[in-house]
């Protein structure tokens, strides 16, 4: 399961990363993101040797939704090397969320 991080660890856990990090921004009161958190989960049990997954609630850290532009949820970012290198957003096919990070492991 995603670890959740907000403004206080997440530079530290996107600079500190040795491989590509997903971001899940989301609301528990989401549907989709909900939706999205089982889809990451798989991706998470069948990658945890290539990626980091972690999760911001866009409702306690509206700093960070604003700062990547986030706009609605489920926004799902890849950051490498603590660069934002993928985005996409609303409710993806596993096939799409991995294709954010493939080129990067």
């Amino acid at each position: 399961m995603a670890l959740r991080i907000n403004a206080e660890n997440f530079e530290e856990k996107m600079l500190k990363a040795d491989k590509p990090v997903l971001v899940d921004f989301y609301s528990d009161s989401c549907i989709p993101c909900k939706q999205m958190a089982g889809i990451l989960g798989d991706i998470e049990d069948e990658n945890e040797d290539n990626i980091y997954i972690y999760k911001v609630n866009v409702n306690y850290d509206k700093e960070l939704a604003e700062k990547y532009k986030v706009m609605s949820v489920p926004t799902v970012i890849c950051f490498v090397n603590g660069e934002a290198k993928g985005k996409t957003v609303g409710l993806k096919e596993q096939e799409e969320i991995e294709e954010l990070f493939e080129k990067y492991v």
